[in-house]
C-alpha cells in the first residue's frame, strides 16, 4: 500500500526492493522499484522512469519546476515498449494525504502513450514513446483527463485547455463519447449557472458565472445503464469570467439538462416540437407538442423565482390538448420573466406519483405580457333534449364552437360570445376554441356531461 507517513517523512524511508517487500508499503519510487526487480527474475527488460505527474495535489494550470515529483515504469513486450505506472494501479490518496484506499484500476496497465501524457511527463522526452513529442508547456496546458474519462467511454473534450476565458460572460465546453451517458456539472459547487444539453453522442454546457474571477467547474458523467445513480468527475476545467452577462441568470428551479434528448425519448417523447432547450416568447405564449409513446400521462407545471402565484394558479396556466397520441402543451405566461416548464409522467396503468422527465427554459422579455389563467375544464350537468344557451368571455380568441350532437358556432357580440345549442342525441357537450384563423385545429376548453333519458 502506499506509505502516506513515509511519503510526509522521507528520511524514514527506504525504496530497496527488499524493504517494500517485507514492510508492505512503499511511495511510487519503492513501487516502480519492485516492479523492476520483479520484471527482471521474470526475464523481461523494464526500465524505471521519473518525471511530472499530474497526481495528488496538482492544481490545474500549475506550472512544473524544480526535480520530478513521480515515478513509473516501462516494459519491453512483443517488440515494444509500453508504459504502466503501478502506484495508480494500486489506489488513491484522500485530499488531506492523511489516508490510502486500495483501487485496482487497471487503466494504467501498458496504458496508450497517447493518453498517458495526458498525466506523465518524463524528464526524458524519449520515455514519451510519442511522434512528435510534448514540450512541458504542452503538457501543463493541456486538459487533465482522469482514468474515469476513458473508462467511461469517453472520447474528447472541448476545449482542450484548462483555463477557460469568458466571452461576453459565457463560457462553452462539449464532450464526445461512444454510448449513451448522462452528464452533470458543477461550477464552484453549483449547477444553477449553466445551460446542458444532452446530445445522442455527448453533452453540450454553456456557463454564466454571476461572478467575475476564477470558478471552478467540473463536470461528471455516468453510463445511461448504471443502476446506482453515482457520477464520476470526469473533467475539470478554470473558468475565468470577466464580465457578467446578468441577463442569463437561470430560474433555481431549472434542472439539468435541459430540453429534449435521446434520454427523453427512452421515456416516451417522441419528436418534439422545441428541440432547443431555451423557448423564446414575444407575447408570452407558446405551444410544445410531442408525440407519446404508449400509456403515458402526463403532468406539467411552470416555475419561476419571482412569481406569487399559488402551484394550483401556475397549472392552470398550462393546458393540455390531446389528438390521438399527439399532445399539445399550451402556455400561457401570467407575466414577463424567465420560466421552467417541468414535465412529469407516469404509466396510466400505474397508480403510482408522477416521475420528473425534463424541463424546458421559457422566457419572456415583453413586460406588458399579462395572461390569464385558462378556464377550469368545468364537468357540469346540463339537462338532454334542451336549447342550452352560452354566453362566454373569452381573450384572443377566433371562433368558438359547441359541439353537441350537431356543431354550433357562437357569435361574438359586445365582448361576449353567445349561442344556442341543443343537447338532444348526445351524452357530452364541448366548448371548442379557435385561437387563430390560420389553425386547423379547435381546442378543448369546457366539456359539460348531458343527462340520461
Amino acid at each position: 500500500e502506499y506509505d502516506v507517513v513515509g511519503y510526509h517523512n522521507k528520511s524514514q524511508l527506504s525504496s530497496k526492493p527488499i524493504d517494500v517487500l517485507q514492510t508492505g508499503k512503499s511511495i511510487c519510487e519503492g513501487y516502480a522499484g519492485l516492479f523492476e526487480q520483479m520484471c527482471s527474475i521474470a526475464g523481461i527488460q523494464c526500465m524505471k522512469l521519473s518525471g511530472y505527474s499530474k497526481g495528488y495535489g496538482y492544481k490545474m494550470g500549475q506550472t512544473f519546476t524544480g526535480d520530478s515529483d513521480h515515478a513509473w515504469n516501462a516494459v519491453y513486450l512483443d517488440g515494444r515498449w509500453h508504459l504502466l505506472d503501478s502506484t495508480w494501479g494500486s489506489g488513491a490518496v484522500d485530499d488531506s494525504f492523511t489516508k490510502f484506499t486500495f483501487r485496482y484500476n487497471e487503466f494504467y496497465f501498458l496504458t496508450h502513450p497517447a493518453l498517458f501524457i495526458n498525466n506523465h511527463f518524463p524528464d526524458n522526452s524519449n520515455w514519451q514513446l510519442l511522434k512528435p513529442t510534448l514540450t512541458l508547456k504542452d503538457f501543463e496546458n493541456n486538459m487533465l483527463h482522469n482514468s474515469n474519462f476513458y473508462m467511461l467511454g469517453l472520447l474528447t473534450a472541448h476545449p482542450e485547455t484548462t483555463v477557460i476565458q469568458t466571452v461576453n460572460g459565457k463560457a462553452s465546453v462539449s464532450v464526445d463519447c461512444h454510448s449513451a451517458t448522462l452528464f452533470t456539472f458543477k461550477l464552484k459547487g453549483t449547477d444553477e449557472h449553466g445551460l446542458m444539453t444532452l446530445k445522442k453522442h455527448g453533452m453540450n454546457l454553456d456557463i454564466y458565472p454571476q461572478k467575475t474571477g476564477s470558478h471552478k467547474l467540473q463536470i461528471f458523467a455516468k453510463p445511461s445503464k448504471a443502476s446506482e445513480d453515482v457520477y464520476n468527475c470526469v473533467l475539470e476545467y478554470v473558468i475565468e469570467c470577466e464580465s457578467v452577462d446578468k441577463a442569463m441568470r437561470f430560474p433555481k428551479d431549472l434542472h439539468q439538462p435541459v430540453g429534449p434528448s435521446w434520454f427523453t425519448e427512452r421515456q416516451g417523447f417522441l419528436r418534439p416540437s422545441h428541440t432547443n432547450p431555451i423557448i423564446h416568447t414575444n407575447d408570452g405564449r407558446c405551444s410544445v407538442t410531442f408525440t407519446l409513446g404508449k400509456d403515458i400521462s402526463i403532468l406539467a407545471s411552470l416555475q419561476s423565482d419571482n412569481s406569487s402565484l399559488t402551484e394550483d394558479m401556475r397549472r392552470r396556466h398550462i393546458m393540455q390538448i390531446h389528438r390521438g397520441n399527439q399532445i399539445e402543451l399550451k402556455i400561457h405566461l401570467p407575466h414577463a420573466g424567465n420560466f421552467v416548464l417541468k414535465i412529469y409522467a407516469k404509466k396510466k396503468s400505474d397508480p403510482g406519483n408522477y416521475d420528473y422527465i425534463f424541463n424546458y427554459l421559457i422566457t419572456c422579455l415583453n413586460t406588458e405580457v399579462k395572461w390569464p389563467a385558462f378556464p377550469q375544464t368545468l364537468s357540469g350537468l346540463l339537462p338532454a333534449n334542451r336549447n342550452i344557451q352560452f354566453k362566454l368571455k373569452m381573450h384572443g380568441i377566433a371562433k368558438v364552437l359547441v359541439q353537441a350532437e350537431n356543431a354550433y358556432p357562437l357569435t361574438q357580440n359586445r365582448g361576449y360570445w353567445e349561442g344556442t345549442c341543443n343537447t338532444s342525441g348526445c351524452r357530452e357537450v364541448f366548448v371548442m376554441v379557435h385561437e387563430n384563423a390560420n389553425h386547423s385545429f379547435y381546442s378543448h376548453v369546457l366539456k359539460y356531461e348531458v343527462e340520461t333519458q
